[in-house]
């Protein structure tokens, strides 16, 4: 079992990309201390010192999990929220507060919050926290040994290079299971047959896009034949893998 540098456990997100974290405090240095702590956990994790910077960040990076301060210097945590599942619907939210009364803990799960911490507090109440609730809402896996890619009810062993989807096994050749490998690593995003090009086959875009569309219908014949569809064209955009919702 794969665990982080503080020895738990390491989780990811279901397809073994780091979770995302947001930190949203007007005070810098507890801002830092709190970035650090859940970078070692292995998470991709950003700042932001007011209610305005934490939701440009969210927008660029569209985090598993907020740790979000009740008191900013331009709004209210509350009101933050709120925008916060505008861009992001199941982010999970883990308030921070100086206040600690029934009236604002209400307050706060009232307004979509998924927990409380009341400051001061200790780093290791945060982490566990917030590991708790992503493992709850379903937005982190534990890792095992031996790296899986999981969307939905399709999975890829890397290392045995096997891809299944619902159990049963799909044949892939080694282009096309790059190409899977590719948007499996970046499921719900849209990408681009640019970005395509420069990762699977190392092209500049120019001229080449027929290739990218001729291997995603490869793909599709094999992963989605038969199925519910899991890869999505994005009209002028690219193309999305994304788990069946029933």
């Amino acid at each position: 079992m794969n665990t982080t540098r503080s020895g738990r456990p390491a989780l990811t997100r279901p397809d073994g990309t780091p979770l995302r974290v947001l930190v949203v405090d007007d005070d810098p240095d507890l801002a830092e201390v709190l970035t650090g702590a859940l970078r070692y956990e292995g998470w991709e994790v950003r700042e932001a010192g007011d209610g305005a910077t934490a939701l440009t960040a969210a927008r660029e990076l569209l985090p598993d999990a907020v740790v979000l301060d009740v008191m900013l210097p331009d709004t209210d945590g509350f009101a933050v929220l709120r925008s916060l599942h505008q861009v992001k619907p199941d982010v999970c939210v883990l308030f921070l507060t100086a206040r600690d009364t029934v009236e604002d803990r209400i307050a706060g799960i009232t307004a979509g919050g998924d927990d409380y911490v009341t400051k001061p507090f200790s780093l290791e109440e945060v982490v566990a926290r917030l590991r708790g609730l992503l493992r709850r809402a379903g937005m982190a896996r534990q890792q095992e040994d031996g790296p899986r890619l999981v969307v939905g009810d399709l999975t890829m062993d890397e290392e045995a290079r096997e891809v299944t989807r619902a159990g049963e096994l799909i044949e892939l050749s080694p282009t096309e299971f790059e190409l899977l490998r590719f948007l499996m690593r970046n499921p719900r995003r849209v990408l681009s047959k640019a970005q395509i090009l420069d990762r699977v086959w190392s092209y500049d875009f120019g001229g080449r896009a027929h290739v990218v569309e001729l291997y995603i219908s490869y793909l599709r014949k094999k992963v989605d034949a038969g199925r519910e569809p899991m890869i999505h064209t994005v009209r002028g955009a690219g193309y999305v893998l994304k788990p069946v919702t029933r």
